[in-house]
């Protein structure tokens, strides 16, 4: 996991959550690390700030030793990449090309192990579960077709309150 640092259209920064198995993030060569786009929250909020603005940041933490790095550099997202063939339902490959780099202190970094993965990370072995909040009764009109229809075989429409409970409480269908 990191968190990518984007420039929106109006000029603010903005930070994402980015997740996947081992090795989602890939160093290409000495100057390009790749990583998937999987599907999100159907905004594509990092992708259309990288349309915009290509300067993006990067923050690697490990929470187990703890180090930390960052890395700078300039992005663009192919629909049509290579890469694509090793990311399951990967809607684009992000490369950047690394401009800077450094390990950053980390006397801060509170120490976490991880309990279990993401089910929702996309895998070849298996079907992807749908995303709990694609169940949320208001926003079915608004979802990609490909998700229409898909709720009641997740286990029904919930309502926003139902969702955010599932969030409050940590369940995996959040």
């Amino acid at each position: 996991m990191f968190f990518l640092s984007s420039i929106d259209q109006h000029g603010q920064p903005t930070v994402s959550y980015k997740g996947g198995d081992p090795g989602f993030v890939k160093v290409v060569d000495a100057r390009t690390i790749a990583f998937p786009f999987y599907d999100g929250n159907g905004m594509f909020y990092s992708w259309g700030n990288i349309a915009g603005n290509p300067q993006v940041g990067m923050l690697f933490i490990d929470f187990v030793k703890p180090f930390r790095l960052r890395v700078q550099g300039t992005a663009r997202v192919d629909m049509n990449d290579e890469l694509m063939l090793e990311h399951p339902e990967a809607q684009g490959i992000a490369r950047v090309t690394v401009e800077s780099l450094w390990p950053n202190c980390p006397r801060y970094v509170h120490r976490y192990q991880k309990v279990k993965p993401s089910r929702y990370v996309p895998r070849a072995q298996c079907e992807t579960p749908l995303a709990g909040w694609k169940r949320i009764d208001i926003v079915q009109p608004s979802l990609a077709a490909r998700d229409q229809g898909k709720a009641a075989g997740a286990g029904g429409l919930l309502t926003v309150e139902q969702w955010f409970g599932k969030v409050a409480e940590g369940s995996e269908e959040a």
